[in-house]
């Protein structure tokens, strides 16, 4: 009887693991679907209004630019565009097209759809559009031929190309055959695709689950076997760990460091930390009640504790600032006089503030849900305890955290952001201190020191590296000197997945939790 429970029970478990097995990737009309989870909502799909980890993954998926990002270090490679050139002047850059990418409709990718798709993006002023319209005018951009479209800079801007792969094409008969009272189809948008990229548009389940197919017609072709990505939305990193363990998933985005470091050591997972550009940091608002006293940040950021507060969160996988400038970033020094723990210097900063003896509560603003910044403010707690600083903890959703920084006068004392430069230019990194800045997610600071902002413009619009490096250094000088921010951490990027996931490709300019689907494939 027991030899037979025995056997009974190892028949069971096989018939488990042979289940498992059999979920490790969703299938569809005989195809295979990798699955993929990811903690952060999609709001929005539209090129031209928002991008950040998620809504990227999918839009990279969709889309296609003229170049793109690839490798480490990061390079701009040809993408849409085969070649182009750069006058002289460095005014004038012009794109020559692949003459065999479609739409998803089985319209061309022709000059006209990239003219169009420039041109929507600078007009309704919101996503990417910050980074071009300061030199571009949609009317510089002229159509030259069928496969050749010309940008005529208002000035000379070195940086131009580096930003050009945040900039994705979109079909314009498709997007204004939906437009509604001249939105320029943005409702359509939200959750419908007109693209060239390698996957096309299955299904949406807004707020849970993105299906996207392989576009057969694909321009570039594919390899490996792949039939399509599932693209769940799941919140808790413990429900990710579990449906990763179990095979239900087979890609993890943005597994918590504790959890990441459980399923690092399973057999059958592969895992991925690689540095990245973002930066974790504590923004000031530096025309807040308290924290416009510059002797009071001083004060905050050398009583911080930076091991505990940034390293250990992310279980060693961090590495602190010695910079504004994140490393990899052209031009990065490191600076010294940077802030780390020291008590001392903290008292002595206090001493010179308005607020001598402390005695004041500051509040510190965090994603709600994301437990390291949760725990960034728990030390933040205990780091205030020798200033007789009290720290009121508020968790928001980031929407909500946005909405409080876009305004001055509501934005919080300290708010715990992570940035992402989108290139590896200093000019990614410089203009988040620029007025221009104030009220994104990553100016909440309001940080305004007309000095630096002269040496931001003078540097974005020199052509000379030789003239713009020393400009850069000053910058960085001077913004540890102003204390906008507790200057932080780098993060490594974390992607946990099954080892039958083949193709997994890793780029520091994408975003921490960013994901690119095209090379992924599944295999033996």
């Amino acid at each position: 009887m027991i030899k037979t429970l025995k056997i009974l029970f190892f028949l069971m478990i096989g018939l488990v693991l042979t289940m498992s097995d059999a979920m490790s990737f969703e299938r569809r009309a005989g195809q295979k679907y990798l699955v993929i989870s990811s903690r952060q909502k999609v709001p929005i799909m539209d090129p031209s209004i928002k991008y950040d980890a998620s809504i990227r993954t999918l839009q990279q998926a969709m889309y296609d630019a003229l170049v793109k990002y690839v490798d480490t270090p990061p390079k701009v490679v040809p993408w849409l565009a085969e070649r182009w050139k750069i006058s002289a002047d460095g005014t004038k850059y012009t794109f020559h097209l692949v003459k065999n990418a479609k739409f998803h409709n089985g319209d061309p990718v022709n000059a006209e759809a990239v003219r169009w798709s420039f041109d929507r993006t600078l007009t309704l002023g919101k996503g990417p559009a910050w980074m071009l319209n300061a030199f571009l005018k949609a009317e510089n951009i002229k159509v030259i031929n069928d496969y050749t479209v010309e940008f005529t800079l208002d000035r000379p801007f070195a940086p131009f190309l580096s930003f050009v792969p945040w900039w994705f094409i979109m079909n314009p008969k498709e997007v204004m055959a939906h437009e509604v009272d001249g939105d320029m189809g943005q409702k359509w948008l939200i959750d419908h695709e007109a693209g060239s990229g390698p996957f096309k548009l299955n299904r949406v389940a807004p707020g849970n689950l993105y299906e996207v197919g392989r576009f057969k017609g694909y321009w570039k072709g594919f390899k490996g076997e792949l039939g399509g990505i599932v693209y769940k939305i799941i919140r808790e990193s413990g429900s990710q760990r579990a449906g990763l363990m179990k095979g239900e998933i087979d890609i993890a985005a943005d597994l918590s460091p504790d959890d990441f470091d459980q399923v690092s050591k399973m057999e059958g997972i592969v895992t991925s930390t690689e540095p990245a550009l973002t930066a974790f940091g504590l923004k000031f608002n530096t025309r807040g009640k308290y924290t416009s006293d510059i002797n009071l940040r001083k004060a905050i950021a050398y009583a911080y504790d930076y091991d505990a507060g940034f390293i250990k969160v992310w279980n060693g996988r961090a590495k602190l600032q010695t910079s504004p400038f994140t490393d990899n970033i052209k031009g990065m020094i490191p600076i010294s006089g940077m802030p780390t723990w020291d008590l001392s210097k903290a008292r002595e900063y206090l001493k010179k503030s308005a607020w001598p003896n402390g005695g004041i509560e500051v509040e510190y603003v965090y994603v709600q849900g994301f437990e390291p910044e949760r725990l960034m403010g728990l030390v933040l707690i205990d780091s205030m305890l020798d200033l007789n600083i009290k720290i009121k903890m508020v968790p928001l959703t980031w929407a909500n955290m946005t909405a409080r920084g876009s305004k001055v006068e509501t934005s919080p004392d300290i708010m715990a952001i992570f940035a992402t430069p989108v290139s590896t230019d200093p000019d990614a990194i410089a203009i988040q201190y620029h007025p221009s800045s104030h009220g994104r997610y990553y100016g909440t600071h309001y940080y305004d020191n007309q000095e630096v902002t002269k040496l931001i413009e003078q540097a974005r619009f020199e052509s000379s590296w030789e003239k713009r490096a020393p400009l850069y250094e000053k910058i960085q000088r001077m913004l540890v000197a102003d204390q906008p921010e507790i200057f932080g951490m780098m993060r490594m990027r974390m992607i946990a997945y099954r080892d039958w996931v083949k193709g997994f490709e890793y780029s520091p300019v994408r975003m921490t939790s960013e994901l690119d689907f095209y090379p992924l494939h599944i295999g033996n």
